[in-house]
């Protein structure tokens, strides 16, 4: 039976189209839903599913982002894109053969899809390099899209018994511990209640990135990143001693540095 994640991070939408999905491929079975960009690299890593539906703009690590780390980690999963943009960033889409679905999501244009993806498996196609340099190009040709909201600029955090008034452009990182929520800057740290993925949906996505399962960085405090011969990595920073590990299916946040 082949096997399919969906990452939406809208509940609503998230559940249209896996109840679509199933009526349009009733053998298809979708082993995870996933909220945020993190969960699908975590359920394709673990899955390594035949199809991914990835909605473009998601929380933290986009959906163009987790294609890219799933030509890596799920050489054989076929990826697509789900997508509210113009015909201007679809033409992009068309022009290197990508599938992708159009928010309101169509029942055609799903049925289409499905017998294409269904005629790539049987034939045993493998895209993942094709794949790869296409979602380059994407990149490239979708427009920059400003927060909707205003992003975090301050929070008060615990330092023992003491409340502190911590600016967010002066926290080195974010780590999640237990049912609290580290906060790192160059003082020390603090404590604050707000679980990673509540901190995704108000932090800045142009500055801060989760590079784990458990931790966002300040892009700007980074001083460096290595590589190791697994294409995992490890961060210095420009104010903390300890490094900070990067998840190999976090990696694609860094390609070009």
């Amino acid at each position: 039976m082949p096997k399919a994640i969906v990452a939406e991070d809208e509940q609503l939408l998230r559940a249209e189209l896996v109840f679509l999905v199933r009526q349009a491929w009733p053998e298809l079975e979708v082993v995870a839903e996933c909220d945020d960009g993190a969960e699908a690299l975590d359920a394709i890593d673990v899955h390594k599913p035949d199809v991914a539906f990835l909605d473009i703009r998601m929380p933290g690590i986009t959906g163009l982002e987790v294609a890219a780390a799933a030509a890596q980690a799920s050489p054989g999963t076929q990826v697509v894109f789900v997508t509210a943009y113009n015909q201007y960033a679809i033409d992009a889409f068309e022009r290197g053969a990508v599938d992708y679905l159009l928010k309101p999501i169509s029942p055609e244009r799903l049925s289409a899809t499905v017998a294409r993806l269904k005629e790539r498996m049987d034939s045993g196609a493998n895209r993942a390099d094709a794949l790869a340099s296409v979602v380059e190009q994407i990149r490239a040709h979708l427009p920059a899209v400003e927060p909707t909201y205003e992003a975090l600029q301050w929070i008060t955090a615990s330092v023992g018994k003491e409340t502190r008034l911590i600016m967010v452009d002066d926290v080195a990182y974010f780590q999640a511990d237990n049912k609290y929520t580290v906060v790192m800057t160059a003082e020390g740290e603090a404590l604050i209640r707000k679980p990673i993925r509540e901190l995704l949906d108000v932090l800045d996505p142009r500055h801060f990135k989760q590079i784990h399962r458990s931790t966002i960085v300040n892009m700007k405090a980074i001083a460096a990143i290595t590589r190791d011969d697994s294409g995992r990595g490890t961060i210095r920073l420009k104010t903390r001693p300890e490094t900070l590990p990067v998840s190999l299916t976090f990696m694609p946040v860094f390609k070009g540095m």
